[in-house]
């Protein structure tokens, strides 16, 4: 059984095991866009956009590689993240920075890549593209994941700080293949 607390300190703690065999930053394109997008915009996107921060940033692929987030609903435009989520990123070394913002239809051109955290904010985004046109940048956040078996990233929203500490164990994992996979279909 994977302990996935002591698999996110050592990735935190000692990137270079991870990261020196996924280093390939002159194959990549000048610039690739990733973008987060939940409920709110307050949680779970907010995190993913900072974890996968701090990963490309130890992987020093800051100029190639950049994140935002945003929520489907307008419920928390200009908002902080959440502090409980950010005392559970905070346990794992990562500050949550950011303002909450509402996913916009011209988000569909600016990013190469959107993230849902569940099957609701999936169908959301794709309800802003009628016509198709862009559901082949749109995934779920979970397929990623490699150590959880989990389909959805869970609002924790709700639920108290177990429910916290696990999207962000869940997002590291999901973030680690996400990046894997985005250096790969570069490379």
């Amino acid at each position: 059984m994977i302990n996935y607390v002591r698999l996110s300190a050592a990735l935190l703690t000692q990137p270079s095991l991870f990261f020196n065999r996924i280093r390939s930053p002159n194959n990549m394109p000048k610039s690739y866009k990733l973008l987060f997008v939940c409920l709110g915009n307050i949680c779970r996107s907010p995190s993913a956009e900072n974890i996968m921060n701090h990963l490309i940033e130890q992987a020093g692929m800051s100029e190639k590689i950049s994140c935002d987030s945003a929520g489907t609903g307008g419920y928390h435009i200009g908002a902080a993240p959440d502090r409980r989520m950010t005392a559970a990123a905070e346990r794992r070394g990562i500050t949550l920075k950011g303002q909450a913002r509402q996913f916009h239809k011209s988000d569909f051109e600016k990013f190469d890549l959107i993230l849902a955290m569940d099957r609701d904010n999936y169908q959301d985004i794709l309800s802003l593209d009628p016509g198709g046109k862009y559901q082949d940048k749109v995934k779920l956040m979970c397929d990623f994941a490699t150590h959880h078996r989990e389909k959805e990233v869970p609002d924790p929203y709700y639920g108290g700080t177990e429910g916290f500490d696990n999207v962000i164990d869940l997002l590291l994992d999901a973030c680690e293949g996400l990046l894997h996979y985005v250096v790969k279909a570069d490379a």
